[in-house]
């Protein structure tokens, strides 16, 4: 082979990986959150895994990328590890449709329907088909639909271009020599794993293999112990993908390896044995880009049914390599365990462990509100400090959320996953505030245990109603939020307006008070910085509602979107007549107004009395 065919060679390797990288992505970003949904699901049973690893892997192209998928789910603690097993037998079969593929390489009839079966005849058509709908479509998906077709294009071409120039090879008494040292199957085991290893990728390396079937001179009793190599090689990519993860994740990594590695002991012991008693006259035969396929296919489908049934050892095997650690329980509890950088290779799914964690955040700032909001009822110093330990945990949340998402933002999304990850974007500081009030509402409660005196039993009924319709706009902000419901969301704009009014007429009420001599200026103050804290939680779950809707409507004035919704919108109208009724304040009786002075300080076992205890004192 002279230079030119060299870099031939060189230059159909680089195409044929960057149209597989490219096809796999696209099929990849075109799949989008859908992914994570099937990862997480049907694990219930090996078979359904079987099934799931295969089908997500021949989507995507990548028994790697299945694999690392499946470590990352393990690491966060999606997905257990006896559910694990079972997809990574499938991500082994899935893998063999690439083979396949490639196979059509090696057609050869005067036919012209059978002609037109081979990728060369095709291939060109599918990347003008994919050109023509990167360039004319707005539609995303059509986008994605035309990368495929010329990533499958560019990849069927590298292939041509490596077959082309590994022909001349089979004219070199050297490398027909090199041929038959692989034939030992220790060394074609070595050569197909280090290969596989290297460019990390199976469909890869076997796609090298079959071209170099072109040159006429590759044994099966060659290829097989290469091809057999190539499947332990491909464990390389879950292995390095474990660099830092939690114990549980390499265990993951560990029967990926196992498998193939026991698998690959059995098969080549069946084979050789069989081969000694019965010749397998095949052995000796060339091998075509179809018998490559073949028994590539038949090593992971016997290699499943065979352990299939042996889980529970796989399982086991993993523990025994990797025992479990005193460490591991206190790292099932971390909350951040789902925000892994591995997933960043599959941005849809980092994407949906980021929401997860968005969605943990709300949970946190409402329990911190609803408890704050019980502090001013009965002060307790336990819920006090609960409030204060939730209000830094959903801190450390937005820290961790903030640069988790900075980074899914610099990878490549479709629309959809934009769409989601603007919105996630736009609430965390929504949420955070939601924790602060939470821990100033709190404080206020702190105040007016240590205050000579009380809120009047009319105040109480007054903030019982606020408290209400404040817990109200929380309960379906997280729902809306949780579930993207966008309709729900509509919802809370009108209960936000009824608590701004709320706000107001308690105002009113307590300079009316004051002005009556039925209140003290202090007590005033102190119902007035609980009701607005209060009044600013609905104006940011107003604003996490509002963002919602207004991405998934492509909308990004909420100032005028709002005022349109309060003059044009009927059921914004009708909701709000709908919650004036229900949180309608008590009638304002000067005789229930007056402030009650505080009961003396208990034991320290309960620091605050009973509300209404004592008569009223007129301040």
């Amino acid at each position: 082979m002279d230079i030119l065919g060299v870099l031939t060679l060189i230059g159909g390797l680089a195409f044929f990986l960057y149209g597989m990288d490219l096809m796999g992505s696209s099929l990849t970003m075109m799949s989008g959150k859908k992914l994570q949904r099937i990862l997480e699901g049907l694990t219930d049973s090996t078979w359904k895994g079987i099934l799931l690893g295969l089908g997500v892997t021949a989507i995507i192209q990548s028994s790697s990328g299945t694999t690392v998928m499946v470590v990352s789910l393990v690491n966060s603690g999606i997905m257990k590890l006896r559910s694990a097993i079972g997809v990574i037998m499938g991500a082994n079969i899935g893998t063999t449709v690439t083979a396949w593929i490639l196979s059509l390489t090696g057609i050869e009839s005067t036919n012209l329907l059978v002609q037109l079966l081979k990728p060369s005849s095709f291939a060109p058509v599918l990347a003008m088909a994919g050109v023509v709908m990167l360039m004319f479509s707005k539609r995303e998906r059509l986008h994605m639909l035309g990368k495929i077709m010329i990533g499958f294009a560019i990849l069927m071409y590298g292939m041509e271009l490596m077959s082309g120039a590994m022909k001349p090879l089979a004219a070199m008494p050297s490398f027909r020599e090199l041929f038959v040292k692989f034939s030992n199957p220790l060394l074609g085991v070595l050569v197909g794993a280090v290969l596989t290893a290297v460019i990390q990728s199976s469909s890869a390396s076997v796609g090298i293999l079959q071209a170099l079937c072109a040159t006429g001179i590759v044994q099966m009793s060659a290829a097989i112990p290469i091809i057999m190599g190539q499947n332990i090689g491909t464990c390389i990519t879950a292995v390095l993908a474990t660099i830092g993860a939690k114990r549980n994740a390499k265990r993951a990594a560990a029967v990926h390896l196992s498998f193939n590695v026991i698998g690959t002991v059995i098969f080549m012991a069946v084979f050789y044995i069989g081969d000694a008693f019965f010749d397998f006259g095949f052995a000796n035969q060339l091998a075509t880009p179809v018998s490559i396929a073949i028994s590539h296919s038949v090593f992971n489908i016997a290699n499943t049914l065979l352990l299939s049934n042996f889980t529970g050892g796989l399982e086991k095997i993993a523990y025994l390599l990797i025992p479990e650690s005193a460490s591991e329980k206190k790292e099932k509890e971390d909350e951040f365990r789902l925000l892994d950088d591995r997933l960043l290779e599959t941005p849809s799914i980092a994407l949906q462990q980021a929401w997860k964690v968005s969605v943990t955040m709300l949970e946190r700032s409402r329990t911190a509100m609803e408890q704050a909001l019980k502090l001013m009822v009965a002060f307790d110093g336990e819920v006090y400090d609960e409030v204060r330990t939730l209000e830094k945990r959903v801190d450390k949340y937005q820290d961790k959320l903030g640069g988790y998402l900075l980074k899914i933002s610099n990878t490549q999304m479709n629309d959809q996953d934009n769409l989601q990850l603007s919105i996630i974007m736009n609430c965390i500081s929504d949420i955070e505030r939601i924790s602060d009030h939470a821990l100033g509402i709190a404080m206020e409660a702190r105040d007016l245990n240590d205050a000579p005196m009380r809120f009047s039993p009319l105040a109480m009924e007054e903030l019982a109603v606020y408290t209400s319709a404040l817990q109200d706009i929380i309960g379906l902000t997280y729902d809306a939020y949780k579930n993207e419901d966008v309709t729900l969301a509509k919802d809370i704009e009108p209960l936000e307006e009824v608590i701004d009014r709320l706000n107001e007429s308690i105002r009113i009420r307590h300079i009316e008070r004051l002005r009556g001599g039925v209140c003290t200026v202090e007590m005033g103050l102190l119902l007035t910085d609980v009701t607005s804290s209060m009044e600013r939680v609905s104006d940011h779950c107003s604003n996490i509602a509002v963002a919602l809707i207004e991405i998934h409507a492509g909308v990004y004035d909420a100032h005028k979107y709002l005022r349109k919704m309060k003059e044009k919108d009927a059921g914004f109208q009708r909701k709000l007549a709908e919650y004036l009724l229900k949180y309608e304040l008590p009638e304002n009786n000067v005789e229930d107004a007056a402030c009650l002075l505080a009961p003396p300080k208990p034991a320290k076992a309960d620091e605050s009395g009973p509300l209404g205890t004592l008569p009223a004192h007129e301040g």
